[in-house]
């Protein structure tokens, strides 16, 4: 995606009518540029190869990079092998095989070059197509600090759409494979996020707990990017954590000059607009040198000004440059001769660099720097122009890529406690691999984000689908080995919509319930059956309470990282009592209607069908509440306006929304074990209102679309909450998915007040500026009572006005953002229509984060359903049958996820544990409070016999990972030390995550008990 081209509908490049750029002597270098001085602490490892810069001038680091979406407006495969597909202009060529064959070849042809590359989505298919030749001569370049990968992620991931854990395995993914390719020469030391939309906290946090050394960022909101050349705060220390001691979340962060773009009229790529190439020759008519270095030594000394050292950073390449290498870096040649050997001995040194070393010499200069702890959304790249959209775009393949992260966990643990047993079996060959590399490219961020063509959007699904059927083959293997008994096991995935052939055919079958979690959950499981009445007997062979409701209901429990297997037979063709829906009568006056179990009491208005108040019998705290559906009306064909609505932008045309009713038809369902009230909005908008026996939530699923435009108005569907709360402006969100940022908007009630926390907003657009990503979830507080709303998809969502909550569920337009798709966010088929659950909890201040933390992780990794026919044969003879188990010899304690369980090698697992709560949040059950853990026969199918501890990612030891030490204005803070590593006493601070390498043996089993 082009950087500006996305920000303004065109490309960069082109001399047009800028005549001849005036060259004036840059400003003196002030002394502290002369001596430059190592940080106490730092050391160079991975930077013994960066170039010789000059201490008493200006030195100039062009970064030769190409930016390489994976899938955008074509497909993955038609990026890389160059596929047209249906577009026939230049801006869309793309041919990444083609883009690294040149690049290799200029780096050899002259050893002075340099060049940065990222997304190994594309570089290990390119590596695994190459001759041992050609291998050999890339490792040599990576040996030399020649050919640097930054990132190193599968992909660039987006920051707002994508859930904490699906960015940690992308990340693994692809440094991984660098790990095993070029060893440490191949470790990338700088992140580089130079494209997505916005930037997280947590992203950060991520970063430097992976042990990189800082992050350059292309994007960033327009005043705040002005405001902060004025200030010379291009570069920061990013504190990314409110809970881990410093500096162990705190990143160097650099925020680029000109997004990711080469300066204007110095592009010398076949997607420039004709920029003049560098003749550099005296006796031709055609000489250009003197005006292309008088134009280039001007822009070096503007962008100086705005940064604090004697070192700037050009970005020299766009979205997929150097598929003719030689065409920008012969340029990149003359450039670099010219400027350094000019007569009249310009301070202006110029060098091929990479971000490594230009954060080296930025690390060398031992200066103090600003600290920001907030985030960096909402973005926008103008007046009224923000990128609040894409958080709610195409909402049903966001659902699927956060059930499949759901899946890929559960593939994952069972391969690894089922042996090698899970990949080769009864049922075949099976891996979770495909599905890892589906669900890595789905964090790009022209994926999760919704941003994509329709035609990439269906891509990126087949490869969920694709890599789902080789886990389920897994998951078959698996759960045969671990029960004893081969059953032709099957999933139901379109169980949200109560289709499962195999429960509504069959009189008999079973039910396995796997359960990725570390502590023992109970869940209701509903399938869609036949008519008559049916028998549920759980494990133990005792009979279980059902509901024969419109779908089977039973509660099911389920041990730690385990399954129960329940079974289900039809005992007569007749139902018993089948609970239906009832009309409820809704005339002027009439009482409220209420559905209550244990815990919740909600009560609605008969008048309208709304939800008018909820209530928690136990704390004795009481709510008043209006919930509907509103829309905002986005842009209409033919109408004349600056910006519209589009996959990146919301840019409502008023800013109050229209409801989607006035009223709701309701009907009312009552059964022993689930209370449910039927709201009818509108022909596309409707929702259950759901209390399930014992649940201490309230669910509502709201099924909404397709949303019509036959009005010719492009629509953005949002669910609100009204409450008398005063909140006094605030509301919070999730950073995804992990630590809760605290949000405020203008406030009304106060004229002028624009709020950001490091800047003063002009605001220029009260809804969308005022948006934020909700990965996991929302809340609101008056500081006694909190009502949060858990989602079960990235979404977007704010909070208006005191009291306020709303979340945009769905969105159909009909104008394109102008922001490079080329296309209307109008989805048909099955992406139309989307149901989903918005979970609703009401609690006191003190206890409320132990409420959506443990339901939040419930949800996320929920169990999974197997479903199979009755009647199988054994694993092996001798085997004996298991209806439950468990992976666990005891269960983890509450404030504890097993964040990753995965094969790692023949004999190894890949283990991560997290504390998931954050510093001094719960008061009630002390549940923010350091916790040890002891690793040792703590899984019952396997023995660590020996452990390793790493960096987040999984590339370095612990033990001897170091990163560069930065200086914020609040003061030094030493790094920690690293504790001894004790199997028997694993202590887990708020919100820290450990990772471990764990050498194992696999047990016996199955053939005797």
């Amino acid at each position: 995606m082009t950087a500006l081209g996305r920000a303004s509908g065109v490309r960069v490049g082109g001399w047009g009518d800028a005549g001849r750029a005036m060259r004036g002597p840059p400003p003196p270098l002030p002394v502290l540029f002369v001596v430059l001085v190592a940080a106490p602490g730092t050391r160079a490892a991975g930077y013994e190869t960066c170039p010789t810069v000059q201490p008493d001038m200006l030195n100039v680091h062009l970064l030769p990079h190409t930016h390489d979406d994976v899938g955008w407006v074509k497909t993955v495969d038609q990026y890389y092998y160059g596929g047209w597909g249906q577009f026939q202009n230049e801006l869309h060529h793309g041919a990444v095989k083609n883009i690294l064959d040149s690049v290799i070849s200029a780096l050899r042809a002259e050893p002075s070059r340099r060049f940065v590359y990222v997304e190994m989505a594309f570089f290990s298919r390119w590596w695994h197509q190459q001759t041992n030749a050609t291998q050999q001569a890339v490792r040599e370049l990576v040996r030399q600090g020649r050919l640097e990968f930054a990132n190193g992620g599968w992909v660039m991931n987006d920051e707002a759409a994508t859930h904490y854990g699906a960015i940690v395995d992308q990340m693994t993914l692809g440094l991984r494979f660098l790990q095993d390719t070029f060893g440490d020469d191949g470790r990338p030391r700088v992140a580089w996020h130079i494209d997505p939309f916005g930037h997280s906290r947590e992203q950060a946090s991520l970063f430097a707990q992976m042990g990189f050394d800082g992050i350059f960022l292309g994007r960033m909101d327009y005043q705040d990017r002005e405001l902060r050349k004025k200030k010379r705060e291009m570069e920061l220390v990013w504190r990314a954590s409110a809970s881990l001691q410093p500096p162990t979340a705190d990143l160097f962060t650099g925020l680029l000059s000109n997004a990711y773009d080469p300066p204007k009229h110095l592009c010398w790529d076949l997607v420039c607009d004709h920029d003049s190439s560098m003749v550099g020759d005296p006796f031709s008519p055609e000489d250009n040198a003197d005006v292309l270095i008088d134009h280039f030594l001007d822009v070096a000394t503007k962008q100086w000004q705005s940064y604090r050292t004697n070192h700037i950073v050009m970005t020299m390449g766009g979205d997929f440059h150097y598929e003719n290498a030689h065409m920008w870096f012969s340029n990149l040649d003359k450039l670099i001769q010219l400027v350094n050997q000019q007569a009249s001995g310009s301070p202006v040194h110029v060098l091929y660099s990479t971000p490594a070393c230009y954060l080296w010499e930025l690390n060398k200069a031992n200066l103090t720097w600003s600290l920001k702890e907030d985030d960096f959304f909402p973005y926008a790249d103008g007046p009224h122009q923000f990128w609040t959209g894409y958080f709610s775009s195409r909402p049903a393949l966001k659902r699927y890529e956060r059930v499949s992260y759901n899946f890929l966990q559960v593939c994952k643990q069972l391969e690894a406690l089922a042996a090698p047993a899970a990949n080769v079996g009864p049922y075949g060959s099976g891996d979770s691999a495909l599905l890892e590399e589906a669900m890595a490219v789905l964090q790009h961020h022209d994926a999760i984000t919704g941003t994509s063509r329709q035609l990439v959007a269906d891509d990126y699904a087949r490869r969920l689908a694709a890599g789902w059927g080789r886990c389920e083959v897994l998951l078959s293997n698996a759960l045969a080995r671990l029960s004893g008994s081969q059953e032709a096991f099957s999933i139901c995935p379109e169980l949200n919509i109560s289709v499962c052939p195999l429960s509504q055919t069959s009189a008999r079958f079973q039910v396995a319930i796997y359960n990725p979690l570390a502590r023992k959950v109970d869940r209701m499981v509903r399938l869609p059956v036949s008519a008559g009445a049916f028998l549920v007997k759980d494990p133990s062979g005792h009979a279980v309470p059902s509901d024969p409701s419109p779908e089977l209901l039973f509660s099911a429990s389920v041990p730690a990282l385990g399954f129960s297997i329940y079974s289900v037979s039809r005992v007569s063709l007749r139902r018993s009592k089948t609970h239906i829906p009832q009309p409820i009568s809704q005339k002027p006056g009439s009482a409220v209607l209420n559905i209550k179990n244990e815990h919740i009491r909600a009560t609605f208005n008969l008048e309208t069908g709304f939800l008018m108040q909820i209530e928690d019998l136990e704390q004795k705290l009481v709510l008043p509440m209006n919930q509907s559906f509103f829309w905002y009306k986005a842009g209409t064909v033919g109408q004349k306006i600056s910006q519209s609505s589009g996959a990146y932008i919301f840019k409502p045309q008023q800013q109050k929304p229209l409801p989607v009713s006035d009223s709701a038809q309701i009907h009312l369902l009552k059964t022993p074990l689930v209370q449910e009230v039927h709201q009818n909005f509108s022909a596309w908008c409707a929702q259950v209102v759901r209390l399930y026996r014992g649940q201490r939530h309230l669910e509502l699923e709201w099924t909404v679309g397709p949303i019509p435009v036959g009005d010719k108005w492009g629509k953005e569907v949002i669910s609100r909450f009204d409450m008398p709360l005063d909140t006094k402006g605030y509301f919070y969100t999730d950073s995804n998915g992990r630590e809760i940022l605290k949000r405020r908007k203008k406030r009304e009630s106060r004229v002028g007040e624009n709020y950001r926390p490091t800047w003063n907003l002009n605001q220029t657009e009260p809804v969308a500026g005022n948006y934020y990503p909700v990965n996991t979830r929302i809340y609101i507080t008056d500081g006694k009572k909190q009502l949060t709303v858990l989602t079960d998809r990235s979404q977007g969502g704010s909070s208006l006005q005191d009291g306020s909550l709303e979340l945009m569920v769905h969105r159909r337009l009909l104008l394109d953002d102008n922001r490079g798709v080329g296309e209307p966010l109008l989805e048909e088929g099955s992406g139309s229509w989307v149901r989903g659950r918005h979970l609703v909890l009401l609690d006191a201040v003190g206890t409320a984060a132990a409420g959506h933390r443990l339901l939040a992780e419930k949800e996320v990794l929920a169990p999974q359903v197997v479903l199979a026919p009755s009647g199988s044969a054994l694993y092996h003879p001798g085997a004996t049958r298991q209806l439950q188990f468990s992976g666990l010899r005891r269960e983890l304690p509450p404030s504890v996820h097993l964040l990753t369980l995965a094969r790692w090698g023949p004999q190894t697992l890949l283990l991560r544990l997290e504390h998931q709560f954050a510093r001094g949040e719960d008061s009630g059950r002390n549940l923010s409070s350091p916790v040890t853990l002891n690793l040792q026969n703590l899984f019952s199918t396997f023995t660590i016999t020996r452990l390793q501890e790493t960096t987040l990612a999984a590339n370095q030891p612990r033990a001897s990972a170091s990163r560069l030490q930065w200086n914020p204005d609040t003061g030094t803070t030493p790094t920690p030390t690293v504790p001894p590593l004790d199997p028997a006493s694993i202590t887990l601070q708020p919100m820290e995550i450990r990772t471990f390498v764990a050498s194992v043996q696999w047990e016996e089993f199955n053939s005797k008990s």
